[in-house]
């Protein structure tokens, strides 16, 4: 099918970032639907959510109220984005920038955060594949590396096409397996309520008293916190603006914002299979004498699953893993080719020299992707998640805020995008995991006490980074606004944010230096 993808609504020619990189820009309510839920709900997602659960109960529960908060947070400021992207020809959200605040410096900031913290990212979807790989007792990277060369193969040739085709089977096959199983292993298991008692029961044996099917006191701040910061972080992922910059109008990203929370519900479903887990008594495999958390699923699949069902489910994961890890590649190589080669290297650079750079970036990124897999510690690698959602948090002020202001200097986005990522940094540096044995880059949970407050209570750290930005950005603007400081030229008009499908374009701005 990604092969195939490429004849799927083929243009006169594939040669521009717009075909291969946007798939046109006219993807209609339903394609953008399963674009873009089979690209933010990810393999890891399907893996990691419900692991999380088995391993610290009601707070890996986290990610169903962030799926949920996050489409009323974001359906203005994506409509905005879509529309001015739409009169202009924006690709990435770093080349809106560049027109906002008429700095390439700023632009190029936005678009190096977006692709550190996007890398992790596709190497993760790698730890879904590896886990289902591990359950079924094969040995060596050979069958990543045989996926990932497919993959490679398929987005070069069809671009955002491949994935948005796949992503019909991958969507399809995930909602048959979660159905399935919240019906057929709850009633092999005795019940619901045998469920929930085993996961209470577990959890009373262990020494942190953050575990638990229902949160405390010590955890209910930093749950709101993280489901806060993760929402607000969603739609700033590269991969997930490219998703809605290829729908063909406004219209198509409001009836989505408003039909995604269907995937929530199944996220919700998701994340019961740890109790089932619990309870069926599954024990995660373990490497080099750690237990792998990943694995929990894929064992409970192919503990209760006839084997035939079980590979069904195993595909839907390994399938669930190419869509995003496509789609990703593709908004990390467009990141670079429009903001730092067409920026910095080439300015001249015609619509075809563009697509074939995007085309081989596309490639360097998955081998990174696959060398980050192969060469770190998984678990380090589970923890640059974490570090990816800080990391895409700090560019909230100049992409998310730009939409609605131009009130911001922008020096000052600089310096509060530098404050955020290092003081985020720092914070992520100094929380150790004694359970793994970390003294560094153990979690994203930050103690308040090391701020001073008499509390347990713990924050995410992202959200505490972003404060700092904004407070910098802020203060930072009115120094500047004070001192008369030369700011950029801001090349959009406010009709240019209303603007929908059929409305004039205007010819992309051309990148002078300012």
């Amino acid at each position: 099918m990604g092969f195939v993808a490429a004849k799927w609504r083929r243009p006169t020619t594939m040669d521009s970032l717009d075909e291969w990189g946007l798939g046109g820009r006219n993807f209609g309510s339903w394609v953008t639907w399963f674009l873009i839920g089979g690209d933010i709900y990810t393999a890891y997602t399907f893996v990691a959510v419900p692991a999380l659960v088995f391993g610290a109960g009601a707070a890996g529960f986290y990610a169903v109220p962030y799926t949920i908060v996050v489409y009323p947070l974001v359906f203005l400021v994506l409509i905005r984005l879509w529309s001015v992207s739409h009169v202009h020809g924006f690709v990435t959200p770093a080349d809106f920038v560049r027109a906002r605040f008429g700095s390439p410096t700023l632009a190029l900031a936005v678009a190096i955060t977006g692709i550190v913290a996007t890398m992790p990212y596709i190497a993760l979807q790698l730890v879904g594949i590896e886990a289902v790989l591990k359950s079924m007792g094969v040995n060596g990277h050979w069958p990543i590396l045989i996926a990932f060369a497919i993959l490679a193969a398929y987005t070069y040739q069809s671009g955002l096409r491949a994935p948005a085709l796949i992503a019909f089977v991958k969507d399809g096959l995930i909602y048959l397996v979660i159905i399935v199983a919240v019906l057929y292993i709850p009633h092999k298991l005795g019940g619901w309520g045998h469920i929930f008692d085993a996961g209470q029961a577990k959890f009373a044996k262990t020494p942190d008293p953050g575990d638990g099917v229902l949160l405390n006191h010590n955890n209910q701040l930093n749950y709101a916190m993280l489901a806060l910061g993760s929402a607000m972080a969603l739609f700033l992922y590269p991969h997930s603006i490219t998703g809605i910059l290829a729908s063909k109008n406004r219209n198509v990203i409001k009836r989505n914002m408003a039909a995604l929370p269907a995937y929530s519900f199944v996220l919700g479903l998701i994340a019961l299979l740890g109790l089932m887990a619990i309870a069926a008594k599954v024990v995660p495999i373990s490497t080099d004498g750690k237990p792998d958390g990943n694995t929990v699923i894929p064992l409970l699949f192919d503990k209760m699953f006839p084997d035939w069902f079980t590979g069904v489910a195993f595909a839907a994961v390994g399938i669930g893993a190419l869509v995003p890890a496509a789609i990703m590649s593709i908004a990390a190589a467009n990141l670079f080719t429009r903001n730092i080669y067409k920026e910095f290297i080439n300015r001249d650079a015609t619509d075809k020299q563009q697509a074939t750079v995007s085309k081989l970036v596309s490639l360097v990124v998955k081998v990174g992707a696959v060398a980050c897999i192969l060469l770190l510690d998984p678990q380090f690698s589970i923890d640059l998640q974490l570090i990816g959602g800080v990391i895409i948090l700090q560019t909230l002020p100049a992409v998310g805020l730009g939409l609605m202001t131009r009130w911001f200097h922008r020096g000052a986005l600089i310096a509060g995008l530098v404050a955020g990522l290092a003081y985020g940094l720092y914070m992520l540096y100094n929380i150790p995991n004694p359970a793994k044995h970390k003294a560094h880059f153990g979690g994203s949970a930050y103690k308040l006490s090391e701020l001073g407050l008499d509390t347990k209570m713990t924050v995410y750290v992202g959200i505490l980074a972003l404060l700092a930005n904004v407070a910098v950005a802020v203060i930072g603007t009115v120094i500047c606004k004070v001192a008369k400081l030369a700011d950029g030229i801001d090349a959009t008009k406010a009709s240019d944010y209303t603007a929908d499908e059929g409305d004039p374009k205007v010819h992309p701005m051309e990148l002078s230096p300012q």
